[in-house]
């Protein structure tokens, strides 16, 4: 079980959180939405211990790991995936995904990780992670690292960004695989969302609505008719 508990930060007196109160059970899937600027990538930021919260705590099954690093977060099972990929140049993808997973792995399994993700292994098993990659290409050897990594927590920010060709099916499928994992997603699309069990909707840094999601999506479509629509939000 992940719990927040009345997180928030500050940058040059500006509130970016402000006391988020959240409790994600083990093996739910949970996605954060709301308008840009709203907080959701600075949330998944302080979970992962990436951004240190100026007050409240961050527990993991009980544990409170508010100050534990990165690494140590790794290690109790947290796996991210960013919304902006990181290039790691002069590394294959096999590459990547055995320092993943801290071993060399064989052709068969690296295909597999590979195939989850819509890639086809044999033309990028041993490509280059450089620019010659396209963005969407990068997201999804992202996502095959952190499948390859493992975890108890997997968080996930925009992972559909920079995939215009990839099916939105293709990635619910992702998540799919991942079984009774707990999944963390952040997320605008409208099809990644309908996937959770529940939504977080986070808006000028706070949480505004928590909920079932066939009741939030509800909420959340006459929101944007009425903003269309020129009436209340």
């Amino acid at each position: 079980m992940l719990r927040l508990s009345n997180v928030s930060y500050t940058v040059d007196g500006k509130d970016i959180l402000s006391s988020i109160d959240l409790t994600i059970e083990a093996g739910e899937s949970v996605v954060i939405t709301g308008h840009n600027g709203s907080g959701k990538s600075t949330l998944i930021k302080i979970i992962m211990g990436i951004i240190t919260p100026t007050s409240g705590n961050i527990y993991l099954n009980g544990e409170d790991i508010t100050d534990l690093p990165i690494y140590e977060r790794a290690k109790r099972g947290l796996t991210i995936a960013f919304q902006q990929p990181v290039k790691f140049k002069g590394l294959t993808v096999k590459n990547l995904i055995d320092t993943a997973t801290s071993h060399s792995n064989n052709v068969s399994d690296v295909c597999d990780y590979l195939s989850k993700v819509g890639l086809c292994a044999k033309n990028y098993i041993d490509r280059e992670l450089d620019d010659t990659l396209s963005g969407g290409e990068l997201k999804r050897i992202e996502i095959a690292m952190a499948m390859a990594k493992g975890g108890e927590v997997y968080l996930f920010d925009e992972p559909e960004a920079g995939i215009d060709l990839w099916s939105f099916e293709e990635l619910t499928s992702v998540f799919d695989a991942l079984g009774d994992k707990t999944r963390v997603i952040v997320s605008h699309q409208e099809k990644v969302i309908a996937t959770a069990d529940r939504i977080v909707v986070l808006s000028q840094g706070k949480v505004d609505r928590v909920g079932e999601t066939s009741e939030i999506m509800k909420s959340l479509y006459v929101s944007r008719t009425c903003a269309r629509l020129g009436g209340d939000k």
